[in-house]
């Protein structure tokens, strides 16, 4: 399948992924967990929503938590360079048959919201309230010392038709997954706008779902203590996968699910890819490094659950891809 070419001028400006918005059955529960064990600070909270940021970030959230009687991803979020990409954005979105609405969001400018093609639902932002970073309060940290949201990662039933989507919207793609012959597929593809590797990832399968958010930590040592944080706490069995390094990324990684399942990854070690003339790095969907340089294979859960978003049918993909499973 085809690699997507680079485009330099976008129909409008998306700086980096932002914020997530997660929905929860038991908030309380779930709030404790993100803030106690894996150690993001609460900024707001009332009877139906928490706010969370990490210690590196000026924004006011990273993580919207949201009651709801069913878990489910809400919304992934992005922030724009300015408030007239808002508009370029909804213009873009009117001419190619989107649906989108500008909509009032807590501590947010205005807002932008729209489904895309494939089902993902999207909130663009370009302001957000302020708040002090808090990255030399060492005082306030916890869990594995959280810095700032990452990535997140997505299975798609359409992957390739979703990599050429973001493609036109300025995502530059870092590295892919493809099967080997002449006409192998793309499985797995990560694209980035901020300059490391990936702000999104789209990955084959039943889709729309979120596999996973990701923050990124310090230094390895960290994910190494969130996993004695998590085995003393009571959360040993939701760690999931890790820790390990992944030959993608480079990224040294630990996945673990939060009360409701929702899986997040904490991650570092990554490389800068802002170059403009940087070529995306092939690997086989066969060569067992790009899963896993070192540390257990990847488990069936990994490959098979996910967070559905609210109110959107899951479809199977048009392919199958032959992925390597632990036993």
């Amino acid at each position: 399948m085809p690699v997507p070419t680079h485009v330099f001028d976008p129909p409008f400006n998306i700086i980096r992924c932002s914020h997530a918005v997660l929905d929860v059955t038991d908030l309380e529960k779930s709030a404790t967990f993100y803030e106690k064990t894996v150690g993001l600070h609460v900024e707001d909270r009332d009877d139906k929503s928490v706010y969370l940021r990490a210690s590196e970030e000026h924004q006011h959230h990273s993580v919207v938590l949201r009651k709801a009687a069913k878990a489910a991803c809400n919304r992934l979020g992005f922030k724009v360079g300015n408030d007239g990409d808002l508009d370029k954005g909804a213009a873009f979105f009117s001419e190619n048959g989107i649906a989108y609405a500008f909509v009032d969001q807590p501590f947010q400018g205005r807002t932008l919201q729209f489904t895309d093609p494939f089902g993902f639902q999207i909130e663009l932002y370009a302001t957000m309230e302020k708040r002090p970073h808090l990255l030399r309060r060492y005082d306030l940290y916890k869990g594995c010392h959280p810095q700032r949201l990452d990535h997140f990662n997505v299975f798609a039933a359409e992957v390739q038709d979703t990599v050429d989507f973001y493609a036109r919207l300025g995502f530059r793609l870092t590295e892919y997954a493809e099967e080997d012959g002449d006409n192998g597929r793309i499985a797995a593809a990560w694209m980035h706008r901020k300059g490391n590797v990936h702000d999104f990832a789209i990955t084959n399968g039943r889709g729309p779902r979120l596999h996973h958010i990701a923050y990124w930590v310090p230094t390895a040592m960290n994910i190494v203590h969130l996993c004695d944080v998590m085995a003393s706490s009571g959360f040993l069995a939701n760690i999931e996968r890790g820790p390990g390094r992944h030959g993608i990324s480079n990224a040294f990684f630990l996945y673990i699910r939060d009360p409701d399942g929702h899986r997040i990854e904490l991650y570092t070690s990554d490389y800068f890819t802002g170059d403009h003339d940087h070529e995306p790095l092939r690997w086989s969907l066969r060569d067992p490094r790009r899963q896993t340089l070192w540390g257990a294979p990847a488990p069936r859960s990994w490959f098979e659950e996910g967070s559905t978003f609210a109110g959107q049918a899951v479809r199977e993909p048009r392919f199958v891809a032959d992925v390597l499973v632990a036993d």
